[in-house]
């Protein structure tokens, strides 16, 4: 029994969750939720109780997702393409997870009321910048705190996408838009901020730590984070 209705209850989440990423929270129907599940309205309230509560309950989902994700990703040495391994987590994330895609809809819709997901990506995000300036990688000039600010918005530019097909020329973009970003961010170590040959690979022999120079071209490995879970 207690199976059963975790079962129930599950479905009713990932029913609410698709009906929220599609419709907004005022524009979500809890009768669609329960045909959705193939479930009755009153398992839904017995299990949420109210829509607002079902809202809160897919937020929560969403931004766990992130969270995990995140803890996933692979560290890289170069905090320059840990941070395009991030952004490419988080786009194919908004693009993937229906739970990712309700949470996003539901605080456009209900600003102050649910936590935005900046709360778990924009502290990584900031960190791996803060990394970068400690070992020289930002261009001269470039402050953290403006790489922050332009790096926040692509991120949220990318997300914002996720309606788009994801095919190889959208992977094409993200190729050549991160090339662009990375030649105003990165610091050439042979005297020439951010230029970057054909191939997207910075022209600067690698830090002095031994590390990799940055390849932009490089494929991100994001799939077990942007997968829907089974």
């Amino acid at each position: 029994m207690q199976e059963r209705a975790a079962r129930t209850r599950q479905a009713v989440l990932e029913a609410a969750a698709d009906e929220f990423a599609e419709r907004g929270y005022e524009g979500a129907s809890l009768q669609r939720m329960v045909w959705r599940a193939a479930t009755s309205i009153g398992a839904l309230t017995f299990h949420f109780g109210t829509k607002t509560a079902l809202a809160e309950e897919v937020s929560a989902g969403g931004h766990a997702r992130f969270e995990r994700c995140l803890a996933e990703l692979a560290a890289a040495p170069d905090p320059l393409r840990e941070l395009r391994t991030l952004i490419g987590a988080l786009a194919r994330l908004a693009h993937e997870d229906t739970f990712v895609r309700a949470t996003r809809r539901l605080e456009a819709d209900r600003p102050g009321e649910v936590p935005p997901l900046t709360e778990v990506w924009l502290p990584v995000l900031r960190g791996l910048l803060d990394r970068a300036h400690d070992a020289q990688r930002l261009r001269p000039g470039v402050s953290p705190e403006d790489a922050v600010a332009l790096l926040a918005h692509l991120a949220e530019g990318a997300m914002a996408a996720h309606g788009a097909t994801r095919d190889s020329a959208w992977d094409a973009v993200w190729d050549s838009v991160w090339n662009v970003v990375l030649h105003g961010l990165a610091a050439d170590r042979t005297g020439q901020a951010g230029q970057a040959d054909r191939t997207g690979r910075t022209d600067a022999p690698g830090p002095s730590d031994g590390t990799e120079p940055t390849d932009v071209t490089e494929p991100t490995d994001v799939t077990e984070c942007g997968a829907e879970p089974s």
